[in-house]
């Protein structure tokens, strides 16, 4: 019997023996002409593909002690290896002129995936079921039936669904173990066993065909076409060990580990684009090279706040080997597209793909510039640009913003003799001068109340930046300039005591529709000259914290904290309501210490309306478990060489050997003590983002 008469009876058999019979013998000195491929293969009735709604979808894992829902689990496996037979027979007959040694290879395999299909029969007739009592699905059948070359099919058979399939089979085998169901662990481990030779088979032809001057991951992506992607070549148990005894080498293994892409849900794009403030106050800014490297050591730090299937957009992928330290300590992992010369590539899908929202670290003209193209693609309203923009979002980034919020939240506790007496007094709200001859006026003036320290802040300025401090009795010429500078580019200057603070926190929201929602409290370490150093979440805000602070922010049955919080999403909500702004916002607050040793409440130094190290914190907190404290803190060079180390990858290798990562739980496990980076120590030049969990 030739080859492709054996081929034809299987793929257009319309009987189960047709379709499962091994001829003793088989020829293929008479290949015949290629064949097109049909709508589907031919089968019985009760076993063709259903179109429209059916009870075909995966059935997943519950209940699988019960004999009828194992029993569907397993119908579903039989029909994937009854289709995998019927794909192979498609291929003997659409590539006749492939290599004698590829047919013959397909067609060894195409007999094991009979008898694949024989034995979950077998099985399925012992727990009461029958090859066709459930409706059977033929989403492989169109993935791979349009295959054009045998690589196409290599690609997409082989090295896709076969190799998902090294998860899937161990996966399962492990399930049924644990109920002790040791028939149908045994027939997994047999089929995982031959799948590992399926798929070391087909890598051996797609590294013959494809382009050596490819990697095989490099390769494997070109090849796949969307809406197929290597996210369908694995599941969610990954197993190294199967992949690695089907021969692909670590690089591969890496990057589909850490791979991430959509299967249909429309995602988020985000971006890290930390110098908002200064492109608002100088259009011609441009980072200088050490600001332009710190940007790219954290650019990466968004992956913390997607969803899963979101894209973040760098300006290099991180590497392989950082992203699976990730995964492997429980987070989730975006898709990053690269962009090139700061714009996405204009041949790069993402600006062609449907879009949920576009979430930048903060809305400014350098962030509106790179995501303008892909504004078209949003499935809601499109975020305010142009005028608009500038009328009703620009101010947000304004001191002077911070300053009228401050002055509305304090009006709201005038009549609240608890909260007066433990929040800042009006006097300290800063005050803006247009002109530097008020400016040095509103100086003098707080130095006459007692305060002889005060700070002039640009109206827009980020972590403690663009400030001038002024401790000296006189104002230098220096300091003069600096003010007057600031007074003709940006339109003035604010003028505030400085306090001796005791503790800097930050109050976080979320603006969504027209609303802003409460989100959590963060504590902060600011170096002396108020700039960030660390985020720090505690299972309770109060923990840790002296007594005497614990006892200002708490009275009796209050949480001044909670209703400061409460007070001021309700001020944000007005004032944001009609701007259009969508996204985190963060307020900067600290609790102060007056010359005479008093406590008081700051609730509103900054507002922040963009993303925040806080709410990086507490998204990356989602991955550690309830009970802990997390501290999110920024090593830089200085404090790379007081621990003796010369690189940060030296740094890293410290922490991960001193504070090795703890899990608890399961099925999904949460770290519970321990240190990670957050960024990659490899490719950093000045900054490194870890945390650290106690």
């Amino acid at each position: 019997m030739q080859v492709r008469e054996f081929a034809e009876s299987v793929l257009f058999g319309t009987s189960l023996d047709d379709k499962l019979r091994q001829p003793e013998s088989l020829l293929d000195d008479d290949p015949g002409t290629g064949l097109i491929a049909p709508a589907q293969p031919g089968r019985p009735s009760n076993l063709k593909f259903r179109t429209g709604p059916s009870n075909s979808d995966f059935p997943g894992l519950g209940a699988l002690e019960d004999e009828q829902r194992r029993g569907k689990l397993l119908h579903f496996f039989a029909n994937h290896e009854l289709l995998a037979t019927e794909l192979m027979a498609l291929v003997l007959l659409k590539f006749p002129d492939a290599p004698k040694a590829f047919r013959s290879g397909i067609l060894q395999t195409l007999k094991e995936e009979q008898q694949h299909t024989r034995l979950y029969m077998r099985r399925l007739e012992q727990l009461g079921v029958e090859f066709g009592d459930h409706s059977v699905n033929g989403y492989f059948w169109r993935a791979i039936s349009i295959v054009e070359t045998p690589m196409d099919y290599v690609s997409r058979l082989s090295l896709t669904f076969e190799q998902a399939n090294l998860d899937y089979t161990r996966f399962f085998a492990d399930q049924f173990e644990q109920i002790g169901d040791e028939a149908t662990r045994g027939l997994l481990e047999r089929i995982y066993q031959d799948e590992i030779g399926h798929v070391g088979y087909g890598l051996k032809w797609f590294r013959k065909w494809k382009d050596p001057n490819l990697s095989d991951w490099e390769a494997f992506n070109l090849q796949l076409d969307l809406p197929l992607s290597p996210t369908r070549a694995k599941g969610e148990n990954f197993n190294e060990e199967g992949r690695r005894a089907a021969g692909l080498d670590q690089e591969f293994i890496n990057e589909l580990f850490v791979y991430s892409r959509s299967k249909g849900r429309s995602p988020d794009v985000h971006l890290f684009n930390p110098f908002a403030e200064s492109f608002l106050s100088r259009p011609d800014f441009g980072p200088n090279t050490q600001q332009a490297a710190l940007a790219q050591d954290l650019e990466t730090l968004p992956q913390f706040l997607c969803s899963r299937d979101d894209v973040v957009l760098v300006s290099r992928r991180p590497a392989s080997a950082f992203r699976a330290d990730l995964k492997h300590a429980g987070f989730e992992l975006p898709e990053f597209v690269q962009l090139k010369n700061g714009e996405v590539a204009k041949n790069d899908e993402l600006r062609s793909r449907k879009l949920s929202g576009l979430r930048p670290w903060a809305w400014s003209p350098d962030s509106i510039q790179i995501l303008e193209p892909l504004m078209g693609n949003l499935s809601q309203t499109n975020p305010p640009v142009g005028p608009e923009w500038d009328d009703q979002i620009r101010p947000l980034f304004s001191k002077a913003r911070s300053a009228d919020l401050l002055t509305s939240l304090l009006h709201r506790f005038a009549d609240d003799k608890l909260m007066t007496g433990r929040l800042c007094p009006p006097e300290q709200t800063g005050v803006l001068a247009r002109e530097l001859d008020v400016a040095l006026q509103h100086i003098e003036a707080i130095r006459q109340t007692g305060h002889q320290k005060v700070v002039a802040k640009a109206l827009f300025g980020v972590a403690g930046g663009n400030q001038l401090r002024l401790w000296e009795p006189e104002v230098r010429a220096a300091q003069i300039s600096w003010l007057q500078r600031i007074v003709d580019t940006e339109g003035g200057v604010m003028i505030e005591p400085w306090q001796e603070r005791v503790l800097d926190f930050s109050f976080q929201f979320e603006a969504v529709g027209g609303e802003v929602k409460k989100i959590d409290l963060v504590k902060m370490s600011n170096d002396p000259r108020g700039q960030y150093q660390a985020s720090i979440s505690t299972p309770r805000f109060a923990q840790d914290l002296a007594p005497e602070i614990a006892d200002l922010i708490r009275e009796r049955s209050r949480d001044l904290l909670f209703e400061l919080h409460t007070e001021l999403a309700a001020v944000l909500s007005d004032r944001l309501r009609n701007t259009g702004f969508q996204g985190p916002l963060g307020i900067d607050a600290f609790i102060y210490r007056k010359p005479d040793g008093e406590l008081r409440i700051h609730p509103t130094v900054e507002l922040n309306a963009r993303c925040t190290m806080g709410r990086v914190m507490l998204e990356v907190m989602r991955a550690v478990a309830p009970g802990r404290c997390g501290q999110l803190k920024l090593v830089g060079k200085s404090a790379l060489k007081k621990s003796d180390c010369k690189t940060f990858l030296d740094y890293a290798e410290q922490l991960k050997a001193t504070r090795p990562l703890k899990f608890q739980g399961d099925p999904n496990p949460k770290i519970v003590s321990g240190a990670i980076c957050l960024t990659d120590p490899r490719t950093a030049h000045g900054c490194l983002a870890t945390l650290v969990v106690e």
